[in-house]
């Protein structure tokens, strides 16, 4: 199975991403195999069928024709491409009984068994899915999912109880009862050489792309349009050697997201997520245009977001839109532990944030706050953080960096930030040190050397 080496320039030591080569290839029709248009039993049977033919073959593309082809669950093997060609629409069922039996997986950063994602490929190398064809998944019983009833809220907890016990993963089984833990669209578990590449996704019953212990992936030019609960656009974790670029989010959460697992699980696993570049994507509509965390247990260094643009007006591509609220935003909290270094942000602009330029937050648990007391205190440290060449229109800040006391945020520089309207304090600065801000904010804005800091030191 060929693959070739993608050269990636950034400013830390960047490896080489291999990406596998399909173009020589056999081609596998799932028509061949007996799937049958607006039949999701054949259709699934012959996806599968084909996947394992590639597979034997030593390499192939399984291809999805146009058409609309109804499927419930894939699974990718080693070696092989599944590629939509143009016209071509998966759309999968909503029917959990189509997920099953339960597969290896996560659920915001725990390892566990649970649904099968819609697409999932785990210990697999040269892997693909591409084209210009649509996946677009039936989203009903998943909306009616995305609710926090209490039966949700204390499977959660239950599957927590058991990271913090070490339970085997084996024994986390969540596919039961009302847990209603929702599948990832995509899901790369343990994966090597991974590609997707030109399709098009049209809703998520959670994360949509979410390579998972991977090592070198790439994603180009993907449009993503998912505005349901926790749909991140790609969420790289505890993977190395990532390249995001050429791609489209209108997102219902944060467009990219760069996580390393929760507390106990992600010390467990001990495996950061390094060496991740986002570059020339556009956002219409998000939460964050880059989050780092808030599940960073196992460490993160060397991101850099570069050329990418927030160029939406604040609506979005339905009624489902959600402000932007930061374009470079750090989150964790006193559970955590692991730590955040060498992150880049160059070459962005933006028009409205509800937030900041660059937000980092160390006390962020949402509703894990009231779901469960801290069992294990673990601070994160953070440092060497660098943005440059930003502008944005509106925002209500330019930077909001909160630390914690016992271990300060180190080393921050902020340069070439122009903000032209700031309709809140400009920068607020606690428990930092080593502070590089910008001297302006814009036309409106108060001068950031005039900014709030608490028990921290500027430079």
């Amino acid at each position: 199975m060929p693959v070739q080496a993608t050269s990636v320039r950034a400013p830390f030591d960047m490896p080489g991403i291999l990406v596998p080569d399909f173009r020589h290839s056999r081609r596998f029709q799932i028509t061949e195999f007996g799937a049958r248009p607006g039949d999701k039993q054949s259709t699934s049977i012959a996806i599968a069928r084909a996947i394992r033919a590639a597979n034997a073959a030593g390499s192939g593309s399984v291809i999805v024709p146009a058409g609309i082809w109804l499927s419930g669950k894939i699974h990718l093997e080693s070696n092989v491409n599944l590629h939509l060609a143009r016209g071509a629409i998966l759309r999968f069922s909503d029917d959990p009984q189509d997920y099953l039996p339960p597969v290896q997986t996560s659920w915001e950063g725990i390892e566990c068994f649970n649904y099968s994602p819609l697409i999932y490929a785990f210990d697999c190398e040269n892997v693909a899915i591409t084209g210009p064809g649509r996946i677009e998944p039936v989203l009903d019983r998943w909306k009616i999912w995305s609710a926090r009833p209490k039966l949700h809220m204390d499977a959660l907890v239950a599957l927590y109880d058991m990271a913090y016990r070490n339970v085997p993963v084996a024994d986390r089984q969540m596919a039961i009862g009302q847990n209603n833990l929702r599948p990832h669209l995509i899901q790369f578990n343990r994966c090597r050489n991974v590609l997707v590449e030109d399709i098009s996704i049209r809703g998520s019953p959670f994360w949509t792309l979410h390579p998972l212990l991977c090592r070198d992936v790439t994603i180009r030019r993907v449009s993503i349009q998912a505005h349901g609960h926790n749909n991140d656009g790609v969420d790289p974790e505890m993977s190395q050697n990532v390249l995001i670029e050429d791609c489209v989010f209108d997102q219902g959460d944060d467009a990219v997201s760069v996580k390393s697992g929760r507390d106990m699980d992600a010390w467990r696993l001990a495996t950061p997520c390094r060496n991740v570049v986002v570059r020339n994507c556009r956002v219409l509509n998000g939460h964050q245009l880059m989050a780092v965390g808030s599940e960073l247990s196992g460490g993160i260094e060397n991101i850099w977001v570069d050329d990418c643009h927030f160029v939406g007006d604040g609506r979005g591509g339905d009624d489902h839109a959600v402000p932007i609220n930061n374009l470079l935003y750090v989150k964790t909290n006193e559970r955590r532990g692991g730590y955040v270094r060498n992150v880049h942000m160059s070459r962005v602009t933006a028009t409205t944030l509800a937030g900041s330029v660059l937000a980092v937050e160390t006390d962020v648990l949402y509703q894990w706050r009231t779901l469960l007391p801290t069992y294990v205190r673990r601070l994160t440290a953070i440092e060497r953080l660098r943005v440059s060449d930003v502008h944005v229109q509106q925002a209500q800040s330019v930077a909001v960096i909160k630390g914690e006391r016992d271990l300060p945020i180190q080393d921050v520089r902020l340069s070439r930030v122009r903000v032209e309207r700031v309709s809140g304090t400009p920068t607020i600065v606690e428990n930092a040190r080593d502070v590089t801000l910008p001297a302006a904010v814009g036309r409106n804005g108060a001068s950031a050397l005039g900014a709030d800091f608490k028990n921290s030191r500027r430079i």
